[in-house]
């Protein structure tokens, strides 16, 4: 399956490394992107944990203002990234519910949040639901054994980084694109004759890769709907909950102006 295609591709990867000698993209315009897939020196590293707890705002140096507009940016992005990746994965996976929910999502989010504090603490990446869950899912993970083995792999590949950056950028995204073609398949339960319901979703799903962003998809797909309802003179079916999420990403899409004009 995937980890059968990652190896594989790996090893063809430092084969190809070994005998054409392609060398970072930085000193050579078509070498690899991000890891040369050559290993030098130690397969084992001690894990640098000098900035775990430096944490910390400066409000007399950056502005209550701009902390606020931050602190607000990152918990949107993090809420809809993370609702936008439940709801895909439990449907991947077969685990929604009969109205396509995710099943204890409260309790999800309980775990999300507190991931998401505890990445915060030891200033690394956000410890947030990703999308890359779906090729483990593609392999047939249905519970949450498949998570604890992924976290003690994680934990072990902190151990062995000069080895696990020997996988390039390139075979890494080669897997990724074989997960979203697997979750392209939940569109057909999307009824794409209705433009009010195609174009919403259309931004959703082109908006999300362009951007590198899921929040930024899922923010494209409210405004765009709400604004198609109500200029369709549907104005009174959509809920209030929406309007107010609607206005939260008009919000959080114009945080830069908004920031540069309270400051200014």
């Amino acid at each position: 399956g995937l980890l059968i295609g990652l190896v594989t591709g790996t090893v063809l990867a430092v084969i190809a490394e070994a005998v054409f000698k392609i060398g970072s993209g930085q000193e050579n315009p078509g070498g690899w992107g991000l890891t040369v897939p050559a290993r030098t020196g130690s397969s084992f590293s001690i894990p640098d944990l000098s900035l775990v707890g430096a944490v910390g705002f400066d409000f007399r140096k950056d502005g209550a203002i701009t902390v606020v507009m931050l602190v607000f940016s990152l918990l949107f992005m993090n809420f809809f990234d993370a609702m936008g990746t439940f709801t895909g994965l439990s449907r991947e996976a077969g685990l929604a519910d009969s109205k396509g929910n995710f099943p204890r999502l409260k309790s999800a989010l309980v775990v999300e949040g507190v991931g998401a504090i505890a990445g915060g603490f030891t200033s690394s990446s956000s410890n947030t639901v990703f999308i890359e869950s779906g090729s483990g899912i593609g392999e047939g993970a249905r519970t949450g054994l498949a998570n604890i083995v992924t976290g003690l792999l994680f934990l072990a590949a902190m151990f062995l980084t000069p080895l696990a950056e020997i996988v390039p950028t390139e075979v890494a995204a080669a897997a990724l694109v074989v997960v979203g073609a697997m979750m392209m398949t939940q569109i057909k339960a999307v009824d794409m004759s209705r433009f009010d319901v195609a174009l919403p979703v259309f931004l959703t799903v082109t908006v999300m890769p362009f951007s590198y962003s899921i929040a930024n998809g899922i923010g494209a797909g409210f405004v765009s709907w709400v604004i198609i309802r109500a200029l369709s003179g549907k104005s009174r079916e959509i809920h209030w909950l929406l309007w107010i999420v609607a206005a939260g990403f008009v919000l959080y899409f114009a945080r830069g102006p908004l920031e540069t004009l309270l400051l200014s």
